[in-house]
């Protein structure tokens, strides 16, 4: 199974709210996830992020891919 660690959408129309989770590479964005690692709230003035590093080190060791987005946010 090819993992990846993505962006999931939460929150209300025009109040968006992000976790940062581990899923299967052919699931939706929004579809079912292995492991919520993190969030991502860019409303916030600066935007917060807040996820577990150990967490996101173990599953990078095992293979899991992160997307762009998430990439970007972590090496912040």
């Amino acid at each position: 199974m090819a993992t990846v660690i993505r962006l999931t959408r939460m929150g209300r129309n025009k109040r968006p709210f992000y976790r940062i989770v581990v899923t299967d590479s052919r699931k939706r964005r929004d579809g079912g996830w292995i492991e919520s690692i993190g969030y991502f709230n860019p409303l916030t003035q600066p935007s917060t992020i807040k996820y577990d590093q150990e967490r996101l080190d173990y599953w990078k060791s095992v293979g899991a891919k992160m997307s762009e987005r998430v990439k970007k946010i972590t090496t912040k």
